[in-house]
């Protein structure tokens, strides 16, 4: 039989779980959440070390919420708790282990295209994370390495020789983490590593003086060999170091092939949409980290979620 639905959210991360929530909380109930991962939340539980902090105002930014979901600074584990709670809570269908390969436009809604078959909308909502698809170097890594090469904790053990590349939250917190059983360097393109919350500003300052972790500042890799087993690293100004490991965190980016292929346009590395998050195809709208300048607030992206679920409940 065909499965047809309201209302389609693609990825179940906080705005599109928003998305599902305000909406049935307008009446709404033919809703469908389709996620490619085995759970709700993939970016915060891949890329989010143990016990790191959540918090509401991401970076500073002052988010009022507008809708019926209310979210409080917390913890890693306690906001995935809390996701599970609203889902539980509303009963609402999420499908797990769905990717989905494209959204095609049809007179009265959209197909959107699964491994096996397809799914029938009136309404669609993309809510893809730009570390869906991490950043990876634009120089070749080596077959023979691709095993010690790495974006995330996972794979990383302890008495290895390890180094982070990145300058940001993400890094600094891989790298602090790393340090108390490795030998841990951090190697980042810039001399500050101004672009990280205080918090983490203050947790490298200290992991540096106190000898924890080695900085390479100012300093870009040129080329990756492979060597004894071990990951060789040449540097532009002509040195190498042989790691054990490398561990990447240099950001996301926006699934540009997915978006174009389902028709919506892109400007600046972002997907264009109108006040109400509606691209430029009609009933097709975009929410949470893909609309954003560099990502990452839940808040916002709740906020999101509560004004196009009260666009397409306007519609009628």
């Amino acid at each position: 039989m065909e499965e047809r639905y309201d209302l389609a959210i693609i990825g179940a991360g906080p705005a599109g779980i928003a998305t599902a929530i305000e909406a049935y909380a307008l009446g709404m109930s033919n809703i469908l959440i389709l996620e490619k991962d085995e759970n709700h939340n993939a970016t915060i539980r891949k890329f989010y070390k143990d016990n790191k902090r959540v918090d509401k105002d991401w970076k500073g930014q002052k988010v009022e919420l507008d809708g019926t979901i209310y979210f409080m600074d917390g913890t890693k584990e306690s906001t995935l708790d809390f996701f599970d709670q609203l889902l539980d809570h509303e009963s609402l269908e999420l499908r797990t282990h769905t990717e989905v390969q494209k959204i095609v436009k049809k007179e009265e809604g959209f197909e959107i295209f699964i491994a096996g078959g397809s799914i029938f909308a009136t309404h669609v909502v993309v809510t893809i994370g730009r570390m869906g698809k991490p950043n990876k170097p634009d120089y070749k890594i080596p077959p023979s390495i691709k095993s010690q090469i790495h974006f995330t904790l996972d794979g990383c053990g302890a008495g290895e020789k390890i180094m982070v590349v990145g300058g940001g939250d993400s890094a600094i917190e891989y790298a602090v983490d790393l340090c108390d059983k490795n030998e841990v360097s951090i190697c980042y393109r810039r001399g500050t590593f101004r672009r990280a919350n205080p918090t983490n500003q203050g947790d490298i300052e200290k992991a540096v003086e106190s000898g924890c972790i080695r900085p390479l500042l100012n300093t870009e890799i040129t080329e990756l060999e492979s060597e004894n087993g071990k990951v060789k690293v040449n540097f532009t100004d002509g040195s190498s170091e042989l790691f054990d490991r490398l561990v990447y965190a240099i950001g996301g980016t926006t699934p540009s092939g997915f978006l174009s292929g389902s028709g919506i346009r892109e400007e600046d590395g972002k997907p264009v949409h109108d006040e109400n998050y509606q691209t430029n195809v009609n009933g097709l709208f975009v929410a949470g980290d893909i609309t954003q300048e560099s990502g990452g607030s839940i808040a916002l992206g709740l906020n999101h979620g509560y004004a196009i679920a009260q666009y397409i409940k306007a519609l009628g």
